[in-house]
């Protein structure tokens, strides 16, 4: 009997590149004859016209299953609702935009033929991209490695494919706010990494701007790491020293010049430093205090309005 590989891909008004990537799919779909297919194409509660292209796409081909949102619940829920549907013995994710080639899957599964569980992907260039974006990619990725103790990939991407058992095991961690990468790395596993040139979108334009990468960053690390805390700690205690420090020199400086009036600017300098790590501190404390809150309301990833898988 064959095996199925399910193809999870995940669309936020993807209507102008749907086609192509349906016609990328196919064509690698039929050089893969060993086994058999089935294309999950989550619909992240698009404005366009993707879910109705996707409708016709599984009238004329039966491999061809959705999940449409009620509303545009982000990429991870997408995701994670993929995995929780995905049927096959393997299962990749991918983005529609073609910056995820399928013609990789190939290589994927010949992988996991051998000793490995997971066929990842990473860019080692991003060619194409601002400038300002790479430096900052490059830089948050060196900064959460280190921070965290779960290894993070630079130039990692969520194009893989996996076997049934990491599929489970990603499964079985319910949490609300999910960083993807860090799940995938968090699970262990043996896994492959097939490296590639970055790939421009064929058609339409990102969805993700530079505030919003900076927002998924920030949830990176605070759902890895809680060195921001450590750090918050350690400002504290060195402010305290240096207050302890301050406080000696002035009465020192009070029993042998007296008390001179100058100094209030410098003064002033330091109560707006101190009160600015202050603030810093506790929006890092709110910050994870904020994932604990949503944590405990338990609402679910997202709502399905429709879907034609049984």
């Amino acid at each position: 009997m064959k095996k199925l590989i399910s193809v999870v891909v995940s669309c936020y008004n993807e209507s102008e590149v749907l086609p192509i990537f349906y016609k990328e799919i196919d064509e690698v779909s039929k050089k893969m004859r060993y086994v058999e297919f089935e294309f999950l194409f989550v619909d992240d509660g698009s404005k366009d016209k993707t879910l109705s292209i996707i409708k016709d796409l599984s009238k004329s081909d039966s491999r061809v299953k959705y999940i449409s949102f009620s509303r545009n619940f982000g990429k991870e829920a997408a995701m994670n609702a993929g995995l929780t549907y995905a049927k096959g013995d393997y299962v990749a994710l991918m983005d529609a935009d073609m910056q995820d080639p399928p013609k990789y899957l190939i290589d994927m599964y010949n992988f996991l033929q051998e000793d490995y569980d997971v066929v990842a992907t990473r860019r080692v260039t991003r060619k194409g991209e601002p400038k300002i974006r790479s430096i900052f990619s490059r830089v948050w990725y060196k900064l959460i490695d280190k921070m965290s103790d779960t290894e993070m990939v630079d130039g990692a991407r969520d194009f893989r494919m996996m076997k049934r058992a990491v599929v489970d095991a990603i499964l079985s961690l319910n949490e609300y706010n999910r960083y993807s990468k860090g799940i995938f790395s968090f699970v262990g596993f043996k896994t492959k990494w097939i490296s590639y040139e970055n790939v421009k979108r064929a058609a339409g334009k990102t969805k993700w701007s530079f505030f919003g990468l900076c927002k998924y960053a920030i949830d990176g690390i605070t759902s890895f790491s809680t060195t921001p805390l450590l750090l918050a700690s350690f400002f504290g205690i060195l402010f305290c020293f240096l207050a302890l420090i301050a406080i000696i020199f002035v009465i020192i400086r009070t029993l042998i010049y007296g008390d001179p009036v100058g100094g209030w600017p410098s003064l002033v300098c330091i109560i707006l430093l101190v009160s600015g790590v202050q603030l810093l501190c506790i929006g890092i404390i709110g910050r994870y205090l904020s994932k604990v809150y949503l944590e405990t309301k338990k609402r679910p990833l997202y709502i399905v309005r429709e879907t034609n898988q049984k």
